[in-house]
């Protein structure tokens, strides 16, 4: 980056948006620089914090005029897939989430609320306990710090009713690539005050919000949400089955209860390793770090645990535990009449800590439970590798397989949730391993490369993307594709200052 062109962009920020607002100390760049992904870190020029709409627009003029990257953030606890780190370093980060983070508004008439880049899952969830608790919001496994609209534009998602975090998004502000501010949906109408806003999802002409999820066009600086009312009772249900190759049955137990929606929550199809990840570093790794943990290794692991080779957990929601009960016991009869199931109370679940974390996203409490798999092996390095896979249990079978085989052929750890709703399942494979060791670091690179490569030969693809694989992932779409996307970013952001390079874009 030109020296000269950085330094008077940096001036025009202070005078547009205010001295406070520009970062270049060496602590602050190599803090935003930091990541837990295999290809290290990557420290930005400068670091920029707006406090509204208009500074970010300000920004992004300043940028075109200097010809400055951009790589704007909500909150940066995207961990595993990049936390704050831009894509590519020498990028300015522009922190929406450092001074953005006000509730807008909560409309507990119409269930709907309005938040900037900064208001993290807890800090929504603090906000509806504040005004009575009658609603809730579909929260992450993640770090409870994460951002409501940073997740929901990476098309992350939840385990309730309202797990689709982009799908229940309705209404957005943009600064785009130009500088030109965007309101999508009934927000387009030519009125300062658009009451349908937040609740008509799709409004005249094209549905243009998804131009904006994985995307690098403009800058989402704020976002309705819709909640989900709160139960008055939750009621958890959990079954642990014995044998890695018993997915292909419990896949096919899944999907009909899925297909009804007899279950109203998504299915946590959980391995061993994954829960057991968390409580703990690996019992084997300091004696041989090269290998993968052993299944008498694991065998232990989950009986001190009381836990499954694959262990499924659900919810329902009533006027009370009694009201539920009938359905649980329905529940119960489809898994225990494959003869391996184990059922799990609601009570004993809630004292077996991985399980506590899936009655806490059932319920819409953010924790930091799942956290705990950064210490499964010393270094922090973690990455996700996020293919989904039809509701088939013969397919799921088959992914499993290949993609152990894949973990072990690297000496890591196998650690896979599978999120499954009726036809499809969210495949969260969390690579933990040593960052400080440059072999095992190459080891993880290689491992998602090979499971990208494998799923991609057989027509599945990820959904979500970690930093060191966005042009990687790009590379597998069709040219058609590729065309489509740069020719949307040179119209929305001719000159290419918003985030070159993330997902593969510009």
């Amino acid at each position: 980056m030109n020296a000269a062109a950085l330094e008077a962009f940096l001036k025009d920020v202070a005078r547009d948006v205010g001295p406070d607002a520009v970062n270049v100390s060496a602590e602050t760049i190599a803090r935003y620089g930091e990541n837990t992904m295999p290809g290290g870190d990557r420290p930005p020029a400068a670091v920029v914090t707006p406090s509204s709409t208009q500074h970010v627009q300000a920004i992004v003029k300043a940028a075109n005029a200097h010809k400055i990257p951009l790589y704007p953030i909500s909150t940066g606890n995207n961990i595993g897939l990049g936390s704050r780190s831009a894509t590519l370093a020498g990028q300015v980060v522009v922190d929406l989430g450092a001074r953005m983070n006000r509730v807008l508004e909560v409309s507990e008439r119409l269930g709907y609320a309005v938040v900037e880049p900064g208001v993290s899952y807890q800090m929504m969830h603090d906000e509806l306990v504040r005004l009575g608790n009658r609603y809730m919001v579909d929260v992450t496994s993640g770090p409870p710090q994460g951002g409501v609209i940073g997740n929901a534009l990476d098309k992350g998602a939840g385990y309730g009713p309202y797990f689709d975090h982009f799908g229940t998004a309705c209404g957005m502000e943009v600064v785009l690539g130009n500088g030109d501010i965007l309101r999508t949906g009934d927000g387009a109408l030519a009125s300062d005050t658009p009451t349908n806003w937040h609740t008509s999802k799709y409004s005249y002409g094209p549905v243009i919000d998804g131009l904006f999820a994985q995307s690098n066009y403009g800058i989402v600086t704020r976002m309705g949400m819709w909640l989900m009312p709160r139960p008055p009772a939750v009621r958890s249900f959990h079954f642990a089955f014995p044998d890695d190759g018993d997915l292909e049955e419990i896949v096919e137990l899944c999907r009909p209860l899925k297909m009804s929606n007899f279950v109203p929550t998504l299915f946590r199809l959980a391995n061993d390793l994954y829960l057991c990840g968390s409580e703990g570093e690996s019992p084997e790794y300091r004696a041989n770090p090269r290998k993968a943990m052993s299944d008498e290794g694991r065998r232990a692991l989950r009986e001190r645990h009381g836990l499954g080779a694959w262990t499924v957990s659900g919810a329902f929601y009533g006027a009370s535990a009694e009201a539920v009960e009938p359905m649980i016991r329905r529940v119960r009869d489809v898994f225990e009449r494959s003869g391996k199931a184990r059922y799990i109370s609601h009570e004993e679940a809630q004292a077996i800590g991985p399980l506590q974390v899936a009655i806490n996203a059932f319920s819409g409490v953010p924790s930091h439970g799942e956290l705990g798999l950064l210490k499964w092996r010393p270094g922090g390095g973690n990455t996700w590798f996020l293919p989904g896979t039809p509701m088939d249990g013969k397919v799921a079978n088959e992914f499993q397989a290949l993609c152990r085989k894949i973990y072990e052929d690297n000496g890591l750890d196998y650690m896979v949730m599978n999120v499954c709703s009726a036809r499809f399942a969210r495949g969260l494979h969390v690579i933990v391993f040593n960052r400080e060791d440059e072999d095992e670091r190459q080891r993880a690179d290689a491992c998602y490369k090979k499971m990208s490569e494998a799923v991609a030969s057989r027509g599945v693809f990820v959904g979500r993307a970690p930093i060191d694989y966005h042009a990687f992932h790009m590379q597998q779409t069709a040219a058609s594709f590729q065309g489509a996307c740069n020719g949307i970013k040179q119209a929305l952001d001719p000159n290419g200052v918003i985030a070159p390079g993330r997902y593969g874009i510009g």
